[in-house]
């Protein structure tokens, strides 16, 4: 037993100095100890905190609806944000304090056991609107989404791969060829049932291997290939729209398998909707359009959304129209800014990490996370075709929220790893009487 103790210690970062002081810091509240062990980029860990607290204000005002529907109180779903936001944090914490090269070790592993897992998904999943994206865990009645799963484990894998295939990234079979069929394949497992989310894996992917080197031409021969089927998919969304009726047109029996009608449907609402329709399918637009402008400038305030009564899936999915409605375009603009920011720092982090595995890992999260809440944003006000995709860290608790918390204590990891990597460099700098240099511009192109 003490020998499990000892390793506990040990992975928490432990001596007897500090067991001591924690000890003390137990005695008094613990909160001083639990800062001191906190590490990596202060700046993240304010966004973490920001966006949780939005989300704790506005989950609890947008699920009135959902509350009567189930005959609970809207405090019972407070108090379960809360908790998924506790259980995130640990996530977080235990993350971070995790060495990031370990993730290099078992990226493999995850990539492996998340093909099977997506397989199952889509042949015995949780059916919803003819898609399976979700496995019903046993014992805890909850369900999980492997395609969030399949996604960390991809990301991994693939900056793995570019930091080891630096030497002959520009050859297709030895560089190119490694990165992209793994891809391939989780796009393709995923598409069937989640095809937003397939194309927002498949653009990041795309902008890490640019950013990894790879060679332009096959980068913009993967584009060619995959703008294939999207541009058929809009041109028999197209062929199939009856301008005179506006409505779409019946579909042959080929295109009414699967996922295809919702998609083509999805396609017929963006490009041929107007403000005077009132179908089925503009019903969640036109409500958060109506929130966006009771929300004017300053918004109407914390909890006095209207539109929350009648905007599906305003917890979720329209988030972010809620946060319009009573936080104002200058909130929404915040919440914009939040999202950048954090982009910024991991992109500084890129450029301080010494080795291309923690450089790309941090890249590649950073993209996955503020792309989705960009195309969250973007469908809230109608820029793009509705999605399905969850605000990162904003929108009600569930396995999305909580390896969107995975993620960014992978992150911290890789920044909590270059943070030690200065703070040696600086004492070295200080023994030699030197003064201590910047950091360097870009990582190392070599392996961890």
């Amino acid at each position: 037993m003490s020998d499990i103790t000892n390793i506990v210690k040990q992975f928490l970062g432990f001596n007897e100095t500090s067991e001591g002081a924690f000890s003390s810091s137990i005695k008094g509240l613990g909160s001083a100890n639990l800062v001191s062990k906190t590490k990596g980029d202060r700046v993240i860990w304010a966004i973490v905190v920001i966006l949780t607290l939005v989300s704790l204000l506005v989950v609890y005002s947008s699920t009135g609806s959902l509350a009567y529907k189930y005959s609970k109180s809207t405090e019972s779903f407070l108090f379960k944000q809360f908790a998924f936001i506790i259980l995130g944090v640990l996530f977080i914490y235990f993350a971070h304090r995790v060495n990031y090269t370990v993730y290099s070790r078992i990226a493999i592993i995850l990539f492996l056991v998340s093909i099977p897992l997506l397989l199952y998904t889509l042949l015995f999943g949780v059916q919803l609107n003819a898609g399976s994206r979700w496995i019903k865990l046993p014992v805890i009645n909850m369900t999980f989404q492997t395609s969030d799963l399949a996604k960390l484990a991809l990301f991994m894998y693939m900056s793995r791969q570019l930091s080891r295939k630096q030497a002959v990234i520009k050859d297709f079979k030895k560089g190119f060829l490694p990165i992209i069929i793994p891809v391939g394949i989780i796009c393709l497992l995923i598409a069937p049932a989640n095809l937003s989310t397939s194309i927002l894996i498949a653009g990041t992917s795309i902008l890490l291997m640019f950013i990894g080197r790879v060679n332009s031409k096959h980068i913009l021969a993967t584009i060619g290939i995959a703008m294939v089927p999207a541009l058929l998919l809009i041109t028999i969304a197209v062929s199939y729209y009856d301008k005179a009726e506006h409505k779409s047109k019946d579909l042959p029996a080929i295109l009414s398998a699967g996922r295809i009608p919702t998609w083509i449907g999805r396609i017929q609402t963006f490009v041929y909707s107007n403000k005077e329709d009132q179908n089925e399918k503009l019903y969640q637009i036109n409500q958060a359009k109506i929130a966006i402008a009771k929300g004017g400038w300053l918004g109407r305030g914390p909890g006095n959304s209207e539109q929350r009564n009648f905007l599906p899936h305003s917890y979720s999915d329209f988030i972010y129209a809620i946060i319009l409605e009573e936080y104002g375009l200058l909130g929404g603009a915040f919440i914009v800014f939040i999202y950048l920011l954090f982009l910024y720092r991991c992109i500084r982090l890129y450029q301080k990490c010494p080795f291309a595995f923690g450089a790309f890992l941090a890249l590649a999260l950073s993209f996955t996370l503020v792309i989705q809440a960009i195309a969250n944003m973007g469908v809230n006000v109608n820029v793009f075709p509705n999605t399905g995709v969850t605000l990162p860290l904003v929108s009600m608790g569930g396995s999305s929220f909580l390896f969107t918390c995975l993620s960014i204590g992978i992150i911290l990891s890789v920044a909590r790893n270059v943070e030690m990597q200065e703070g040696k460099a600086v004492a070295a700098a200080v023994v030699a009487g030197e003064e201590p240099v910047g950091t360097r511009s870009a990582p190392q192109v070599r392996p961890d």
